[in-house]
């Protein structure tokens, strides 16, 4: 048994049990692997109305995407690897090339074109109808060894259809208009500060536990709109743009913190930088830098040609 533990399995039965043993939100998400090559991966996400990130639009909510990218290229570099070691998100970066259309499939296809001794380079496009028309594009890098847990015979095996993702309703709520940040329960905290509590649907190690990073990845992207909007006074959300996320540390099974601070306002682009901590905001979890368009409602504009 030992020795068959130990011997690199065959490829096909290598990305069965990388779909089998995949992280916790990417089986409750719906992700599937649909096909797959040495160091490439293919994956789809079912359209479900909990992944909106704007009832009045309903476009996905950005870190939907991220949070399938960043599992795709995770699925790509294990199937560059033989599976069996642990791997970690460094950092991730999201271009946003256009909004999902409402109702149809997210696909994406993660190539890892480099391998190192430590560190494993990607890059992703996520599609609807066709690869060479985007939704949005990614790169990657990951740490190879990033703790001592075997995928192969630590992570447990998911089975059959994954469960409902629950959002609760509150119409009183900052995310009211927002299925996917009620359904993470993101909330307002103190001093401008969000909350995302802890919950077993955002893990993505269940060994260690560890929150998955495109959930972090999720929140920050949900605290800097927020935050932007509120600091500039605007009605409509402002459009991301580009995410670069970096990852610091694990996040455990705690409470999460994100403050956002706007680094650079013009008429139309805002640059953002944002931190994610639990228990010590000087020992942030993760940070991420971008840009977004600001948008305004058919209201304002109604308001200012008055």
């Amino acid at each position: 048994m030992t020795k068959s533990l130990n011997a690199p399995l065959p490829f096909d039965q290598l990305a069965k049990a990388i779909e089998a043993r995949r992280s916790v939100y990417g089986y409750i998400s719906g992700l599937r692997l649909d096909r797959a090559a040495p160091g490439e991966a293919w994956s789809s996400l079912p359209y479900r109305p909990v992944f909106v990130g704007d009832t009045e639009t309903g476009v996905l909510h950005g870190g939907v995407i991220t949070a399938m990218l960043d599992e795709s290229c995770g699925m790509a570099v294990q199937l560059a690897l033989d599976g069996t070691r642990s791997i970690a998100t460094l950092d991730l970066r999201i271009d946003y090339q256009k909004p999902a259309t409402p109702g149809l499939d997210i696909k994406a296809h993660s190539f890892c074109y480099r391998v190192t001794r430590s560190i494993a380079f990607v890059r992703s496009a996520a599609y609807q109808e066709s690869e060479d028309d985007p939704v949005a594009t990614a790169t990657a890098c990951f740490m190879i060894g990033a703790n001592r847990t075997n995928m192969l015979t630590d992570r447990p095996m998911h089975s059959g259809a994954p469960s409902a993702l629950e959002v609760p309703e509150d119409p009183t709520s900052p995310f009211a208009n927002s299925p996917f940040a009620r359904c993470l329960g993101i909330r307002m905290g103190e001093d401008d500060t969000l909350v995302m509590p802890f919950s077993p649907k955002i893990i993505g190690n269940p060994v260690l536990p560890a929150i998955h990073g495109g959930m972090t990845g999720a929140f920050l992207e949900t605290t800097a709109i927020v935050g932007v909007a509120r600091e500039l006074g605007v009605l409509a959300p402002p459009k991301p743009i580009g995410l670069t996320i970096n990852y610091l540390r694990s996040g455990r099974a705690l409470d999460s913190y994100a403050k956002v601070s706007i680094v650079k306002q013009g008429l139309r682009i805002v640059a953002f930088e944002a931190q994610a901590w639990q228990d010590d905001p000087t020992k942030p979890i993760a940070s991420a830098f971008g840009h977004f368009m600001l948008r305004r409602r058919q209201t304002q504009v109604d308001a200012t040609s008055k």
